[in-house]
Formats: C-alpha cells, sequence, structure tokens
C-alpha cells in the first residue's frame, strides 16, 4: 500500500502551494523518509523565471513554505502517535521563511525537497530544506512554523 501524502491528508486544503483541492496550483506531496519529509515535484513551463530554463525563485519559496509547514504539522502528528488526518486538527501557519539560492534550478528536471526538524517546541517548530535537482543542491530554506489553534481556518 502506498503512503498517502500529508497534504491528501489536510481536510480543504486548498492551498496553491499543496492543496491537493486546488486545481490550479502546484499539489506538491510531502512523504515521511526516516526522519526526514520528502517532495519529488515537477515544474511546468509557465513556473520559469525570466530565462525559460530555469525554475522561478518564488515558485521555489513557496514549495519551500508549503513541504516545510506541512513537514511541522506532520511532525506534531507524529509525536502524539497520529494520522495527519485525525482530529483534533494540527495547523502551522508561516512565521517566517529564509531562502539562499546557490544555483539556477533546471526547470526541465524533477526537484527534491528534503527536510529536518531542527527545533519543535509547543507552539514554534523550525524546519530546515535543502532543494535539489540532478542531485545538486539548488537552494535551502529555513522556516518557522508557528502552531495556530484549528479555529485560525474557520471563515
Amino acid at each position: 500500500m502506498e503512503p498517502i501524502a500529508f497534504q491528501d491528508e489536510i481536510p480543504d486544503n486548498h492551498c496553491w502551494g499543496c492543496g491537493s483541492l486546488n486545481p490550479h496550483g502546484l499539489q506538491i506531496k510531502s512523504y515521511w523518509d526516516g526522519d526526514e519529509a520528502v517532495c519529488h515535484w515537477k515544474p511546468k513551463p509557465e513556473h520559469m523565471a525570466g530565462p525559460t530554463h530555469i525554475l522561478n525563485g518564488g515558485v521555489i519559496a513557496t514549495i519551500f513554505d508549503c513541504h516545510c509547514i506541512l513537514t511541522a504539522a506532520a511532525a506534531a502528528y507524529r509525536k502524539q502517535g497520529r494520522s495527519v488526518s485525525s482530529l483534533p486538527l494540527i495547523w502551522y501557519v508561516t512565521g517566517s521563511l529564509h531562502v539562499d539560492y546557490f544555483k539556477p534550478t533546471p526547470i526541465d528536471e524533477t526537484v527534491e525537497l528534503r527536510s529536518q526538524i531542527k527545533e519543535m517546541k509547543e507552539k514554534k517548530t523550525v524546519v530546515t530544506c535543502d532543494l535539489f535537482s540532478q542531485g545538486e543542491k539548488c537552494a535551502s530554506a529555513e522556516v518557522v512554523a508557528i502552531r495556530v489553534p484549528p479555529a485560525w481556518r474557520e471563515a
């Protein structure tokens, strides 16, 4: 049986970066690989930067953000011994996102994100992440994820 992506377990997930219910979004998928969360995602031509063969830096920041926020949430569920789809809902928002770009990321190749929990407290989780293309590290990020009450998601 194939594992279910963190994003697919979140009810009513319409996020542009990771929402499985957003047909116009990026729809990234993240899974556990031991203590790391891993995402493989294939850019489309419309995700280009100025040069058409390079992935846009804002898109890179978005996939870092979504992958790391869901890594924080999945880690909190894991710590409680629960599945991501179980209630009560655990949700995080971005407190900060810092990205370092090392080299251009080719748009015609699948990218791999690998994240780890650097620090986990009751209301704050720090997640680090690297983005690889063709086995080379192209960017790194650190996300501070802030835990919010489930009612935060209500309209």
